[in-house]
C-alpha cells in the first residue's frame, strides 16, 4: 500500500516495515519551468531591449513652442485633447513617441519635430 500522509510513514516505521520513501522534483509547487545554462547564456547575450524616447531636443522646441505661444502646458494639452502629463512627457523626454500626438503638437505650436530636421513650419 501507499501511504501518503506524514503519519502513516512514521507508523509504518515504528511497525519496521520498510519503507521507501521518493521526493517528486517541484511538487507542489508552480514551477512549470526551469533555467538551463543555455537560457542562462542566451540572458547574458542579448542586448537590454527598451523603447525608444523622445530626445530632449524635441522636447525644448515643443517647450520653446509652447512659450512663444503663450501656452502654458494645460493649455496645450487641451488645445489637442490631451492630458497636461502627456505634454510634461514629451517636454522631458520621458514619453514614448506617438506619431498622432506628435502631429497634434506640431499644428498646435506651429513648429515641425519630426524628419531629419526640426524646424519652423511656413
Amino acid at each position: 500500500a501507499q501511504a501518503k500522509s506524514k503519519q502513516a510513514i512514521l507508523a509504518a516505521q515504528r511497525r519496521g516495515e520498510d519503507v521507501e520513501t521518493s521526493k517528486k522534483w517541484a511538487a507542489g509547487q508552480n514551477k512549470q519551468h526551469f533555467i538551463t545554462k543555455n537560457t542562462a547564456k542566451l540572458d547574458r547575450e542579448t542586448e537590454e531591449l527598451h523603447h525608444d524616447r523622445v530626445s530632449l531636443e524635441v522636447g525644448k522646441v515643443i517647450q520653446q513652442g509652447r512659450q512663444s505661444k503663450g501656452l502654458t502646458q494645460k493649455d496645450l494639452a487641451t488645445k489637442i485633447n490631451e492630458k497636461p502629463q502627456v505634454i510634461a512627457d514629451y517636454e522631458s523626454g520621458r514619453a514614448i513617441p506617438n506619431n498622432q500626438v506628435m502631429g497634434k503638437i506640431e499644428r498646435a505650436i506651429g513648429l515641425k519635430l519630426r524628419g531629419k530636421d526640426t524646424q519652423q513650419l511656413q
